[in-house]
């Protein structure tokens, strides 16, 4: 049988603590480039259309937190495959109706360059929208975390902040975080890579359970 060229393509995917892929593209702030952002982190994040519900609540909690991304040296961009002009209206409609101002650009996709660089179209979760991804790009413009959510379901904006931190204070101090970590909370100290090191672990000073699960204050 004969197939059409059209065929949907499958997802880029992009690599963790590889160049995030650099894009160039027209926003509700003008014209962006991933690379504008070099020094500051960004979380890059798409959504499946604009004029949707659990999107609307997702764009309110980004746009509450905006101030604490700020304070973390981080910028937020948005991205769905609609027009500039469906993105304007819309963010028009959740001032008008929620009182919420949304102080971050938000990309225009149409051609879904940037969705496909970044492998936000999802065979079989959606053809013709992108899925809800959010990827955090450090101030080197390396992708250091990515998440994908299903389309039915929004994501908890506080995780990213929360995330963001915990990289941060990783690449500050060369340790680990634990489940759920907060800054102020103690972290975990890098595990020996040698049988001396092993031996010598108990004896340096760390809140140890075992010489593999040491935590220590920062």
């Amino acid at each position: 049988m004969y197939m059409e060229e059209t065929t949907l393509r499958a997802p880029q995917m992009p690599c963790l603590n590889e160049p995030a892929p650099d894009f160039s593209a027209n926003t509700t702030h003008g014209p962006k480039k991933l690379s504008d952002y070099r020094g500051k982190w960004v979380i890059l994040f798409s959504h499946p259309a604009d004029f949707t519900p659990v999107c609307t609540t997702e764009f309110i909690a980004f746009a509450n937190y905006y101030e604490k991304f700020q304070a973390i040296n981080c910028e937020l961009i948005g991205l769905s495959i609609d027009s500039n002009f469906a993105h304007l209206a819309w963010i028009r409609n959740i001032q008008a109706n929620f009182g919420v101002n949304i102080p971050f650009p938000i990309i225009e996709d149409i051609s879904m360059q940037v969705a496909y660089a970044y492998g936000m179209i999802q065979p079989g979760a959606s053809n013709t929208s992108a899925v809800r991804a959010t990827f955090v790009i450090d101030d080197k413009g390396i992708l250091r975390a990515m998440v994908y959510y299903p389309m039915t379901n929004g994501r908890s904006i506080a995780e990213f902040v929360r995330l963001v931190q915990a990289l941060q204070t990783s690449d500050a101090h060369q340790i680990a975080t634990p489940e759920n970590w907060q800054p102020g909370d103690k972290v975990i100290v890098p595990p020996p890579k040698t049988a001396e090191e092993a031996e010598a672990r108990v004896n340096e000073g760390y809140e140890c359970v075992d010489w593999y699960f040491c935590k220590k204050a920062l």
